[in-house]
């Protein structure tokens, strides 16, 4: 059974409606849809490229009627951020998540098929609400005018769409579009750059293509390349805007800080975004202190006025901070990109410079042992007590995504709440193995458990527990000091004890002792090993 069908008898299951009803969308509502791949029924090779474009050319044809669409950006955004693989055939349960997370609440799903020449496609909505399913509806033509077959189906899946959307950019020939989306779906950067070239040589005037050229010699690091390929879209083109960003981002690469400032600062005067002062903030950030134009951190104090939910702009804003010296800014900005992200290891690194530079000892040497567990490089880092690096801000490569659209804030709450659920499911299986014996399970649980909640105090006190009783004194201590830096207890600090007094250190565990009676005297367990330390 299809991906899609799945969908479908799941709603219906869901809901106990039955997949012939049908009902009215309502397009000025601002309601948004995802568009997922299509599946294939035919089988077609020739045509695996259609499975990808079906969303693509769906997705571009319901903006053009004003109805709020996901990006296919967006889309492969949400899967990197939920760690699903962006497989071609989604499941039921991917498809929903997917929804739910990029705050889409209907799904278009469908099928295409292709006979000779001639090719069919069919297509539901789901309201993921109430599990509602619109009858289906199908569309059937040539294979040279696919792009008139999507745009009857928008119109019939929102009729009473009135338009007044902006489509990307005109569609330009089939063959130069079935060249761009094989280049999207390529799986080597040659392959994506001789397909994107094609469609460039097709097409001269289909600028899509040179943006996702740009993307690929970008993450090959070859900003030379980048740049120029973008630099060709002309300046009146509806494109144009978003291919002068990206050239700013290759003129940052290239250490062309001047032509890059003034570039995203000529951007910016038109209309400002917060990916512009970001990326701002980053050009003042390399320039150095003193540069002309203004500070670094004031850059990104306004990219987080304008939005306050981005956890890489406040990242930054606390790291400019840093770097200028002005811990006292830096500390909060820092604790509020570590609160939206809890497994953000350079967040926790930088933080816990500060807090250690502001004197508070115990809570910095928390943050930067949490940051050595989330990442293997600042733990080399820590190991040589080497300072916090320069080069660790953050570049946008997004641009003019309207606030009602952003994905990043709905991905990112869905993320925590997901990490957090998951941790709970690993460290309640951690507590089973824990007092199961089965000491080995119980590690690798709450390892996880940690990894994902690095906060998380009880499994640090089970671990440190777990350690003890395997005979590793010293590593149970760290852990038993994570648990008290995570969450003051008395409990902890009786096995921070005991741990200390298995490493031979009395003195530090009578520190402990004294502290623990002095909260609760008529605590038998720290009277008798405190007896037992003066004997």
């Amino acid at each position: 059974m299809s991906s899609a069908r799945l969908v479908i008898c799941a709603l219906v299951c869901l809901a106990g409606l039955s997949p012939s009803r049908a009902w009215a969308d309502t397009p000025g509502s601002g309601t948004r849809h995802l568009v997922v791949p299509f599946d294939s029924t035919s089988g077609e090779p020739r045509v695996y490229w259609l499975t990808e474009a079906s969303a693509v050319l769906l997705a571009d044809e319901l903006t053009a009627l004003g109805v709020p669409a996901v990006s296919r950006d967006d889309r492969l955004l949400a899967f990197e951020r939920l760690r699903v693989p962006a497989a071609v055939t989604l499941s039921h349960a991917t498809v929903i998540r997917l929804a739910q997370v990029l705050g889409a609440p209907r799904v278009v799903v469908g099928t295409y098929d292709l006979r000779g020449e001639t090719l069919t496609v069919r297509a539901r909505t789901i309201r993921l609400d109430d599990g509602q399913i619109s009858a289906e509806v199908v569309e059937q033509g040539p294979l040279l005018g696919l792009f008139d077959i999507y745009a009857r189906l928008a119109h019939r899946l929102v009729p009473g769409a009135s338009g007044g959307g902006v489509r990307p950019e005109p569609n330009y020939t089939p063959a130069a579009f079935e060249q761009y989306i094989k280049g999207l779906l390529a799986d080597t950067a040659t392959s994506k750059i001789a397909f994107l070239n094609d469609a460039i040589r097709l097409a001269p005037a289909f600028q899509r293509p040179r943006l996702a050229l740009w993307a690929v010699h970008h993450d090959q690091d070859d900003e030379r390349k980048a740049l120029a390929v973008v630099q060709a879209v002309p300046a009146d083109h509806s494109l144009s805007r978003r291919a002068r960003f990206l050239a700013a981002i290759s003129l940052l690469g290239l250490g062309r800080l001047d032509e890059a400032f003034e570039r995203l600062s000529e951007l910016n005067r038109a209309s400002p975004d917060p990916a512009l002062l970001n990326n701002l903030g980053i050009v003042q950030l390399r320039r150095g202190a003193g540069a002309a134009g203004g500070r670094a951190a004031t850059f990104f104090s306004d990219a987080a006025k304008l939005d306050r939910a981005d956890t890489d702009v406040l990242f930054n804003l606390g790291y400019a901070s840093w770097l200028e010296r002005d811990i006292a800014s830096a500390i909060p900005w820092l604790r509020e990109a570590v609160r939206r992200n809890p497994t953000d290891a350079e967040a926790h690194f930088v933080l816990g410079a500060a807090l250690l530079a502001a004197g508070n000892g115990g809570e910095g040497a928390r943050e930067r042992e949490l940051a050595r567990r989330l990442s293997s490089e600042l733990a080399d880092l820590d190991k040589q007590n080497a300072a916090v690096p320069r080069g660790l801000e953050r570049v946008k490569l997004d641009v003019d995504v309207p606030s009602s659209l952003r994905v990043d804030t709905a991905i990112a709450s869905a993320g925590q709440r997901e990490q957090r659920e998951l941790a709970a499911f690993h460290l309640d299986a951690g507590r089973r193995f824990f007092a199961s014996g089965r000491d080995t399970d119980a590690v690798t649980e709450l390892r996880r458990a940690v990894y994902l909640d690095p906060y998380q105090g009880e499994a640090h006190l089970l671990l440190g527990r777990l350690f003890l009783r395997g005979g590793r004194a010293l590593d149970a201590v760290d852990e038993l000091k994570i648990s008290l830096w995570s969450t003051e207890s008395v409990t902890t600090r009786l096995a921070l004890a005991e741990a200390y007094v298995a490493a031979r250190d009395e003195m530090a565990a009578r520190a402990e002792l004294q502290t623990v009676l002095s909260r609760d005297p008529q605590n038998e367990d720290a009277s008798r090993l405190l007896d037992s330390l003066t004997q």
